[in-house]
């Protein structure tokens, strides 16, 4: 039951982990796609007309690099907490769970490192 308890609790701090990396990805057409759905969103929402998006973009716009400054600290921050997190529930998991844990750390879809983190590649 404890073991049971401990591979419950390690499995969901990476789910959410990974989930948390995954959204901070940029999806295709990276940061364009969040500006663009801000705009959508609130053209959607609000009824803007186009003059008041040509209005509206150019806030959008200069918000757009302070919002990602604030994401990107607040991953590393996560990362802090998750790696924390990790090293002390790995002592606690026997080899063969140990193992599972590397393999499901090194997926890329449960928020392990991605090809991009390795290149280098940067979103500033």
């Amino acid at each position: 039951m404890k073991r049971n308890l401990l591979t419950l609790i390690a499995a969901g701090a990476i789910a959410v982990g990974g989930f948390v990396m995954i959204q901070a990805q940029p999806g295709p057409g990276g940061h364009r796609q969040g500006k663009r759905f801000m705009l959508e969103r609130l053209t959607k929402e609000l009824n803007v007309t186009s003059e008041q998006q040509t209005k509206v973009q150019p806030i959008i716009d200069q918000a757009r690099p302070q919002i990602a400054a604030i994401h990107h600290e607040a991953m590393k921050k996560i990362k802090v907490v998750m790696d924390s997190t990790m090293s002390q529930i790995r002592p606690l998991l026997t080899a063969d769970q140990q193992k599972k844990l590397d393999d499901i750390q090194k997926s890329p879809s449960r928020g392990g490192s991605s090809d991009r983190e390795n290149s280098g590649e940067n979103d500033d």
